[in-house]
């Protein structure tokens, strides 16, 4: 039987048909996210059972296109499509509580070039995203499954790399940051060996934060308190 038909179960009993890297966590909606969602959704949700999209028919015009792969509770995402409205923004998440804070806040700011998609960002990429069509591709912050025996659940590895720059144009960015300097240097060895990436660090490893990606509350404290943040950035030349 097939790894699929047959599945291993893992030591915390949990059937997986493949690694994760992410664990899905419900949380509870509050009565602001569960509006949000139902009066939002239907002009800014976007499903997998779609198939392939048109952004010159998702979002009514030709510009372009920035994905972000878990965008938490959406507030960074949110200022973004703000600050950059010549830009269009599509951001995928897995947790309802994270959907209805986002869209309440793109509500709010009366945004009309952010769709989101509740899902699996591997099986969005696959079914939904043309190739050579992204200006920009963002991870911010990923679980860093910072013990040993779990770094194989984390999303940047060789295999995601390449799956990423077929999505990117060719000129096109993929922007990841992390607090954890082992996921930093992990993330840089991985991308320095991947195909088809130039590294735009001038040092040949981290940036400086550009300025179009928001200073997170989190991320002030984590300054406050001497923490580190890496910021990678590795550009499609081929």
């Amino acid at each position: 039987m097939s790894e699929q038909q047959n599945p291993q179960p893992e030591k915390e009993g949990v059937y997986l048909r493949k690694i994760r890297s992410f664990v899905k966590r419900e949380g509870r909606l509050t009565k602001g996210q569960a509006r949000a969602i139902e009066t939002n959704w239907p002009a800014m949700g976007l499903s997998v059972d779609t198939g392939m999209l048109d952004f010159n028919q998702v979002f009514g015009r030709q510009a372009p296109v920035v994905l972000e792969i878990g965008f938490g509770m959406g507030k960074s995402l949110v200022a973004m499509a703000a600050a950059e409205p010549d830009k269009d923004f599509i951001g995928i998440e897995v947790h309802r509580p994270g959907i209805g804070a986002c869209l309440a806040d793109a509500e709010a700011a009366g945004l009309t070039n952010l769709r989101l998609f509740e899902h699996d960002a591997v099986e969005v990429l696959a079914q939904c995203i043309p190739d050579a069509s992204l200006a920009r591709m963002q991870l911010y912050f990923p679980d860093p499954w910072h013990k040993a025996r779990h770094h194989k659940r984390r999303i940047v590895q060789a295999e995601f790399a390449q799956k990423v720059r077929q999505k990117l144009a060719i000129g096109g960015v993929w922007h990841m940051a992390t607090d954890w300097q082992n996921y930093a240097e992990h993330m840089l060895e991985v991308m320095s060996q991947a195909e088809g990436y130039q590294n735009q660090s001038s040092s040949g490893d981290y940036v400086p934060r550009p300025d179009f990606r928001p200073l997170t509350k989190f991320e002030q404290r984590g300054h406050r308190l001497g923490h580190g943040v890496w910021d990678l950035m590795f550009e499609r030349i081929a």
